[in-house]
C-alpha cells in the first residue's frame, strides 16, 4: 500500500473529534448543582396530589399537570389494578401486530364519543401522537403551519415529515393570514396548541377557523392542557369556543387531566384508518399497557360524573390568577390553571425555584431556550384538589421570595 495514503490515514484520524466531546464539555448543569440552585429531576416520594413529599418533607405541589386531582382517585387506581389482574403488566409487541387489547379498541370508542368525532386511535405518548400523526400526513410538496409557541413534539413530528414548515407569531392571526396568503395553493395542515404550556393562554381557534376555511387548510389541536379544562363538560378548547364540528384533528394526552401516560388522535373514520396504516410512531411502538388504558377510561368516567371537578379547578384558577397580580407579578396573558411568573434571566429563575422549595412549594422553572432569552419563568399550574390554605400558603411564599429578589416592592 502506498505510504502517503497510509499517513493520510492517520492524520485524518487524529484530526477527527470524538462524538462524545460535547458531552464533556457540557458542565452548566453541575455548576448549578455545587451552588445548590438546579432545580431538575428532583426525586418525589409520593403520589401526585396537592401535596407530595420529597426527602421526607411535605411540599405543596404547585408544578402538576393534575388539573382534576385524578391520578390518586380510588376508582381509577382500581381500574388499573383490575387491569393488571386481567391482561398482564404489558402487552409485549404494537398495536398493528399482536399488541392490540380489547380494551384498547374499547378506549378508541370512548374517547371518539367523549371528543365527539367518529373515530379516535390511542398512542403509547402523547409525544408519538404528534410525531406519528404529523409525519404521515405531511408529505413532500406540502407545507405545514404552526404557532412559533407549539410544543416541543408538534416541532419534532414536523421535522419528520416531508413537508415544508412555516411559523407564525404567537397567536398573531395576522401573520398566520400572511403565511395562508402566499401558499394559497399547496396542501396545508395547521397545527396550534389548544392552551399553550408555558405562557397559559388560549389560542384563539375562532380566528383560525375562519382562517383555515378561508385558505384551504385543514386544522389540527393538540389539546394535551385543554381537555378536563376547558369547555362546559371538559371537551377541551373546541368545546370551549362552540367550534367542535370545525376542527378536523384533536390531538389529546393522558398525562394531564386524564390521570395516566399516552395519548390519542381523534377525527373523521378514514383520516384515522389513514393514520393507523402510515404513523410509524404508532406500528413500530409497544403498545399502551393495560393499566395505563383503563386508568384513562376510568378518569373519563368521573369527568363525566363529577362536573364539580372542573368547577372547582377554576375557582382555584381565579385565587391565583388574581392573588398573583395583585402581589404585583408579571403573568403575561394566562388564563387558565396554568399560570407563569416571569422572573426575567435565567439565574434568578433557578434561585427563585429553590427559594420556593425552601419555603415547601414545589414549581417548576422554564429557562432559554424553552423560552425567549430574558424570559424565563416560574411555572405554576393548579388542581381541583387544592385547598384554600394551601393556595394562600404559595403565595405568601411567591410574596417573600420575590420581595427577597427584587421582583416585587
Amino acid at each position: 500500500m502506498d505510504c502517503r495514503v497510509v499517513q493520510n490515514s492517520e492524520m485524518a484520524i487524529k484530526k477527527s473529534t470524538d462524538i462524545f466531546e460535547k458531552c464533556n464539555k457540557f458542565t452548566k448543569a453541575k455548576e448549578l448543582m455545587s451552588v445548590g440552585i438546579y432545580p431538575f429531576f428532583r426525586v418525589i416520594e409520593s403520589a401526585q396530589d396537592p401535596e407530595v413529599i420529597m426527602s421526607g418533607r411535605r411540599m405543596i405541589m404547585v408544578g402538576s399537570n393534575n388539573y382534576l386531582g385524578l391520578t390518586n382517585h380510588p376508582k381509577v387506581k382500581e381500574a388499573a389494578i383490575e387491569a393488571i389482574k386481567k391482561y398482564g403488566s404489558g402487552c409485549a409487541g404494537s398495536r398493528f401486530l399482536n399488541g392490540t387489547l380489547d380494551i384498547h379498541v374499547k378506549l378508541e370508542e370512548k374517547l371518539a364519543r367523549f371528543i365527539r368525532k367518529e373515530a379516535a386511535l390511542i398512542f403509547s405518548t402523547g409525544f408519538q401522537v404528534n410525531l406519528g400523526v404529523i409525519s404521515a400526513l405531511v408529505g413532500k410538496g406540502d407545507i405545514i403551519i404552526i404557532d412559533k409557541m407549539d410544543h416541543a413534539s408538534i416541532i419534532d413530528g414536523c421535522r419528520l415529515s416531508y413537508g415544508e414548515v412555516k411559523k407564525f407569531r404567537h397567536n398573531d392571526m395576522a401573520d398566520l393570514e400572511r403565511i395562508l396568503k402566499q401558499n394559497a395553493d399547496r396542501s396545508k395542515l395547521i397545527v396550534v396548541d389548544g392552551v399553550f404550556s408555558m405562557e397559559g393562554d388560549i389560542v384563539n381557534l375562532p380566528k383560525v377557523v375562519e382562517l383555515a376555511k378561508a385558505y384551504g387548510a385543514r386544522l389540527m389541536v393538540d389539546d394535551a392542557h385543554g381537555i378536563g379544562v376547558l369547555g362546559k363538560t371538559g371537551r377541551g378548547t373546541a368545546e370551549h369556543f362552540g367550534l367542535e364540528d370545525e376542527v378536523d384533528i384533536i390531538m389529546g394526552t393522558y398525562s394531564k387531566s386524564l390521570a395516566s401516560i399516552g395519548g390519542f388522535i381523534a377525527g373523521d373514520e378514514k383520516v384515522v384508518h389513514y393514520i393507523k396504516h402510515f404513523a410509524r410512531a404508532l406500528i413500530f411502538s409497544a403498545s399502551p399497557p393495560p393499566a395505563s388504558v383503563a386508568a384513562v377510561s376510568a378518569a373519563i368516567d368521573i369527568i363525566d360524573n363529577e362536573p364539580e371537578r372542573i368547577e372547582r379547578l377554576w375557582k382555584n384558577t381565579g385565587k391565583m390568577l388574581q392573588g398573583f397580580k395583585s402581589l404585583g407579578f408579571q403573568i403575561g396573558p394566562s388564563e387558565t390553571p396554568i399560570i407563569p411568573v416571569f422572573v426575567g434571566d435565567n439565574e434568578t429563575a433557578f434561585k427563585m425555584t429553590m427559594m420556593l422549595q425552601e419555603e415547601g412549594v414545589f414549581a417548576n422553572v422554564a429557562v432559554s431556550p424553552a423560552v425567549p432569552e430574558g424570559k424565563a419563568l416560574i411555572r405554576t399550574s393548579y388542581m381541583a384538589t387544592h385547598t384554600e390554605e394551601q393556595l394562600d400558603r404559595v403565595l405568601l411564599a411567591f410574596e417573600k421570595t420575590g420581595k427577597a429578589l427584587g421582583l416585587i416592592s
